[in-house]
């Protein structure tokens, strides 16, 4: 929304505003519909935003946000695919100081432990990066639910309000 760590201005009140970089994985649109979700949230709080598939992103597109957020799933027991690995290859060597994040993603409980480990794979690499976590992340079971899409809309907020005060 509105700070003063970004170069954009709000033509009214002459004030920053906040851009927020989301990338997501999806095999089965659950991610991307998750991704759209929280964009919404985001464009709603006066965010610019911008989303883009992990397969047409290059990491270090978060240097230039403020707000930095991977939407990732977890494939199987835990192994990324090639596109993630790809991603979080080029993630793992950016210095994000500065930067805030958060991690969402879908995953299925029957793998037992290995649900949404990629999440916090992401979640890893983003602190060895410097940034800060804004939120903590948001596991959700498949498809997002009523429940899911009230957490979603929690994160959002509490974007917002870390972000914005």
């Amino acid at each position: 929304m509105y700070n003063k760590s970004y170069k954009k201005t709000h033509e009214r009140y002459d004030l920053e505003i906040m851009k927020a970089n989301i990338v997501y994985a999806s095999m089965t649109g659950n991610n991307e519909d998750i991704a759209d979700m929280l964009e919404e949230d985001l464009q709603d709080y006066g965010f610019e935003t911008e989303s883009n598939d992990i397969s047409f992103a290059d990491a270090s597109e978060f240097e230039d946000a403020d707000l930095c957020i991977i939407v990732t799933y977890t494939y199987g027991e835990g192994k990324m695919t090639d596109e993630l690995i790809d991603f979080y290859d080029q993630l793992k060597e950016l210095d994000l100081s500065g930067k805030s994040f958060a991690v969402l993603g879908s995953g299925d409980k029957t793998y037992g432990e290995h649900f949404c480990e990629n999440v916090f794979d992401f979640e890893k690499a983003f602190k060895n990066c410097g940034a800060t976590e804004i939120t903590k992340p948001v596991t959700i079971e498949n498809a997002p639910d009523d429940a899911d899409i009230d957490l979603i809309d929690q994160a959002a907020e509490e974007m917002n309000e870390k972000l914005n005060g």
